[in-house]
């Protein structure tokens, strides 16, 4: 028995010995690029990762995007292929651009300008009015503060109307005007849009080239354009890249009528809604400039729902007392300074130098706390 189960042992080792070896698994690979696993005629399976082709032509802005080069074909390829591949927010792309896109068409048409510009509110910022950058650029235009003053914007600590979409709109508009008639380049102008009109012109005057598609940028704003590009692409043309989604299913844009009040003393906005008919939350996302939970004293204008702007003023006074204004404080971050922090705040130097008991050339440190008076 012994030697008859050696014999079938070494017949095992041989035919394992004789036997092909596994075939190696490729390596290297992307999912796109791996074959798909076979499949019987009756369950047909679909690329994991769509890879989407570019079109035969394509402009932006009336400017032709020149494909036959081979850095920008392959600079777009790659953007495409990333928002493609992203469903969640392509989805969420289209379902915002039912809300917002027909006021900045509106506004571009009105303007005489390219309708290829909404797509830039696209890239920067998804269409999210609140969203904020680690730069500190905020809204759906993604302004730094400095730059949204300089276009009429007011940003203290009352308002930010970076984050209001028609305020942002009108500024966004008007500063892309201005950087167009700079560069006589709508492509040029976006770029600057994006990493400043003096880098741009350093690079155009040491390149000697106005030709965007022929320009080295910083990294971000080369990638920036064909980000536009690939959202104009999907945005405009979502069936050829595989999503649809029914007008139904696009969000409405918010409606609401203007009321302006004079106020003797702030007010709560809880006081506000109930007396506009409609809810805290509500009425600030009707208002998404507003900081602070309170209207400032004097004259002020707000949104509220349709019909609640007749009477607004009287049914407030009706409403009774608002909560008291807490007093705010401000903590002072590394390389603050008391004029840039007073600006920020809507407030003179003076006048915050007062409220903190400062005299002369004083110094801050980081983690005081400053009081903030009311204004």
């Amino acid at each position: 028995m012994k030697r008859l189960f050696a014999f079938l042992a070494v017949l095992a080792l041989l035919a394992a010995w004789g036997a092909p070896a596994p075939a190696r698994q490729p390596t290297g690979l992307t999912k796109a690029d791996a074959p798909p696993p076979a499949a019987s005629p009756a369950s047909p399976t679909s690329p994991r990762y769509l890879i989407p082709k570019l079109p035969a032509k394509l402009s932006l802005c009336g400017v032709r995007v020149p494909l036959e080069r081979t850095m920008v074909s392959e600079q777009l390829e790659r953007e495409l292929i990333i928002v493609v591949n992203d469903p969640a927010q392509v989805i969420m792309w289209l379902k915002r651009a039912g809300r917002y896109f027909p006021y900045i068409e509106s506004r571009l048409q009105a303007a005489k300008m390219p309708q290829d510009l909404k797509y830039l509110a696209v890239a920067e910022s998804s269409l999210i009015h609140y969203i904020r950058s680690p730069a500190g650029a905020v809204g759906p235009w993604q302004f730094l503060a400095a730059t949204g003053r300089a276009h009429g914007l007011r940003v203290d600590r009352w308002y930010d109307d970076r984050r209001n979409f028609i305020f942002a709109t009108k500024a966004a508009l008007s500063y892309l005007s201005d950087l167009h008639q700079e560069f006589g380049s709508w492509p040029l102008a976006m770029a600057s849009y994006n990493c400043g009109e003096r880098r741009v012109a350093q690079e155009i005057k040491e390149q000697a080239t106005k030709d965007y598609f022929e320009l080295a940028l910083p990294r971000e704003t080369q990638r920036y354009i064909y980000r536009i590009l690939a959202a104009k692409l999907v945005l405009s043309q979502p069936t050829a890249y595989g999503y649809f989604l029914p007008p139904s299913q696009r969000w409405k844009p918010l409606t609401g009528e203007s009321v302006t009040l004079s106020l003797r003393r702030p007010v709560h906005l809880t006081v506000v809604a109930k007396a506009a008919g409609t809810s805290y939350r509500q009425l600030r996302e009707l208002n998404p400039e507003l900081r602070r939970r309170y209207l400032p004293k004097g004259r002020v204008t707000i949104v509220v729902p349709p019909g609640e702007a007749k009477g607004l003023a009287v049914r407030l006074q009706k409403g009774g007392p608002s909560p008291t204004l807490e007093a705010e404080t401000y903590t002072v971050r590394p390389g603050d300074n008391l004029s840039a922090i007073a600006r920020r705040h809507g407030l003179t130097l003076d006048e915050i130098k007062d409220a903190n008991e400062l005299e002369g050339e004083c110094v801050i440190m980081p983690g005081q706390r400053l009081n903030i008076p009311e204004k």
